[in-house]
């Protein structure tokens, strides 16, 4: 097992990647370097390898295979990912590693929001983007992460083996932040700098695409993670859709001693089962959660046992 392992997922960044591999070993001098190559059409791989990463191959696209890839292969005590992109500053990594390593925290969050990323950045739709997936996460979940999307992190080795990887794309950084903040785990923030990428490197996010990628991921997982706040906002909504409509035919039955509008009553009856079913979805749905996160404490409690077997 590795003391300190960087995981560097690349897909076309043969422009970018040498230094990033260089400053990671200037800051990290006993870590291991795994550059994971992501069906890149350039020379991203042969670059990596000769300025002493160890590279492997993920044939499968997207971000969310990749880190699948990582920390399905890889054994460490500490996990620090970076982007090949050279936007982050490694320099930093020794401050995520020692919360790894002494501070107990399960995942670390370079936060590039609180210093110069609304500056450096060139994209404003990005910079838009991320305040709203900060505020909805935070609001939802009821934590305070700085930076949902970053890609520079560090992990423990129990996060690591303990999380279900699902997304495939760049909705991977949403989703492990929520799985963190949803199963109770250290998450520390450490402020660092961003840069935007260097002339001559492009970026693979799509600002649109995968935009609703991420918002459609936050839902999805909002409804898994917190079915009685999802399912019962969704029954209030459908109460008040259908007491909206049912007041005026009551007012007029009231008033008149005669139901005038028959299928109007009826749409009311069934808009107020669904508020029903919906209610007692949420019900059995978080009686289950709570079932799972039993279950999901055990095998983290195995987990760790193992890595100290091991």
């Amino acid at each position: 097992m590795d003391k300190i392992a960087v995981l560097i997922p690349c897909y076309n960044e043969e422009k970018t990647i040498e230094k990033v591999i260089k400053d990671a070993q200037a800051a990290l001098p006993e870590a291991v370097i795994y550059v994971y190559n992501n069906n890149s059409a350039d020379r991203t791989a042969e670059i990596a390898e000769a300025a002493g990463a160890v590279v492997r191959n993920e044939y499968m696209q997207g971000k969310g295979n990749v880190i699948r890839r990582m920390f399905r292969e890889i054994d460490a005590e500490c996990y620090v990912m970076v982007d090949g992109d050279d936007t982050y500053p490694m320099d930093k990594a020794p401050e995520l590693v020692d919360r790894v390593l002494n501070y107990n925290a399960e995942m670390v969050v370079g936060d590039r929001l609180s210093s110069t990323y609304f500056t450096e950045n060139k994209r404003p739709f990005h910079n838009f983007g991320n305040s709203i997936v900060r505020g909805s996460i935070n609001r939802l979940f009821g934590c305070r992460i700085k930076d949902i999307m970053t890609g520079f992190r560090a992990f423990s080795y129990d996060f690591v083996k303990t999380y279900p990887v699902l997304s495939s794309g760049f909705e991977i950084e949403t989703e492990m932040t929520i799985h963190a903040v949803y199963n109770n785990m250290q998450v520390d923030n450490v402020i660092i700098e961003y840069r935007d990428r260097p002339q001559g490197s492009v970026s693979k996010l799509n600002t649109y695409s995968d935009g609703f990628k991420v918002l459609r991921t936050i839902l999805n997982l909002f409804r898994n993670y917190k079915p009685m706040a999802f399912y019962g906002f969704l029954a209030l909504v459908l109460t008040i859709v259908g007491a909206a409509f049912f007041v005026p035919v009551f007012a007029a039955y009231l008033s008149t001693g005669v139901v005038a509008k028959f299928p109007t009553l009826i749409v009311c009856g069934f808009v107020i089962m669904a508020a029903l079913m919906s209610l007692f979805s949420g019900f059995v749905l978080s009686n289950q959660q709570k079932n799972d996160k039993r279950n999901f404490e055990i095998m983290r409690n195995l987990v760790h046992k193992a890595k100290k077997i091991g």
